[in-house]
């Protein structure tokens, strides 16, 4: 992106910005909610950040591939297991986070909540 130098550099971060769901670009082209990482001084990478609710759908799809089958074919217990999953990540704070995990589980968000207050119970 910026030169032959950073390329090791790049490599390393592709990984966690794959994770995250982000998008790499040339510093250059940053725009101003872009995280521009800078190597041995340089400007190497720029990052581009999911929104909110595209991080939901990236989590939901990351958890899938875990999985190695469609959230919705999940038993029970393992659907509970991906909301705590999920809570853990801060799914629910997005908005109609539950509606979207419920749609993907295949329940409805009464069994998110649901889920969700089982966990909190002592």
């Amino acid at each position: 992106m910026s030169g032959a130098g950073d390329e090791p550099f790049i490599a390393a971060v592709k990984p966690l910005v794959d994770a995250m769901g982000g998008e790499m670009l040339p510093p250059d082209e940053a725009g101003p909610d872009d995280v521009v990482l800078v190597w041995e001084g340089v400007a190497a990478v720029a990052v581009r950040l999911p929104q909110l609710g595209d991080s939901l759908d990236h989590l939901l799809a990351a958890l899938e591939r875990r999985k190695g089958r469609p959230l919705a074919d999940l038993d029970r217990k393992e659907k509970q297991e991906v909301v705590r999953a999920l809570e853990a990540r801060g799914a629910f704070a997005v908005r109609h986070g539950v509606e979207t995990v419920a749609s993907a589980l295949g329940v409805s968000r009464f069994t998110v909540y649901n889920y969700l207050n089982r966990e909190k119970r002592p």
